[in-house]
């Protein structure tokens, strides 16, 4: 394979949300602590996100959204990290993944994006006329020897690896909540299919294992067939 393998790893509600709302405000990482019943079992996804793998794929969006662009530069960790990103990050948010990341690149097509205003030797950059995910992904492998990713973005971004068949695992912590709202993420977003020709689009999965874990949390893991 001329690309990494991939797994999407994902905190999701029983009815597929992976937001609490529909604006950057609400988020799961700051609303599930709050609530009775979701609280007490949350700590089982952070711990299973820590044995994920070494290169770690995300979207600037999500990043902003948790707060990186005003945060205090973390310790380093072993971990490199993948951020998809145009507009959201900022410099400070920038430094805070130099810091924080083993190598951290950054997929952008914005040429003027702060990140171009920032020295650091394990800062790589890769500049795009238009996103081409697949062709991000082969030079992570080419040119940065990365051969596993873990997938932590957006409704729409996963919606993108999802049509372009770049997701071969999927592994999900299921929350016991229910959000609804049309216009709160799911796991999945993007376009919609629209005429039975595009089925092939479809992800079809092959369940690997189902834990149940406490609190009424459960872990799905599947590996993608086609």
């Amino acid at each position: 394979m001329d690309r990494p393998i991939t797994t999407l790893f994902m905190l999701m509600s029983v009815d597929g949300k992976i937001s609490t709302g529909a604006t950057d405000e609400l988020d799961v990482d700051k609303d599930f602590p709050k609530i009775a019943g979701v609280n007490e079992g949350l700590h089982q996804y952070y711990e299973i996100e820590q044995t994920t793998d070494l290169w770690s794929l995300n979207s600037g969006r999500v990043q902003a959204k948790v707060g990186v662009n005003t945060k205090e530069m973390p310790n380093k960790t072993p971990v490199s990290f993948v951020v998809i990103d145009n507009t959201h990050l900022n410099e400070n948010g920038v430094h805070y993944f130099c810091s924080l990341s083993k190598e951290f690149v950054l997929v952008t097509t914005n040429e003027n994006h702060p990140a171009f205003n920032v020295n650091a030797s394990n800062l790589h950059i890769i500049l795009q006329n238009e996103l081409s995910i697949k062709d991000a992904l082969i030079k992570l492998k080419s040119e940065y020897g990365c051969d596993k990713v873990t997938i932590q973005t957006g409704g729409t971004l996963n919606g993108l690896f999802l049509r372009e068949k770049l997701l071969d695992y999927v592994d999900i912590v299921v929350a016991p909540v229910l959000i609804g709202g049309k216009d709160t993420s799911t796991l999945i977003d993007g376009q919609s299919l629209m005429s039975e020709s595009e089925l092939h689009h479809l992800g079809v999965l092959k369940l690997q294992e189902c834990i149940v874990l406490e609190n009424s949390y459960l872990r799905l893991r599947y590996k993608v067939m086609c």
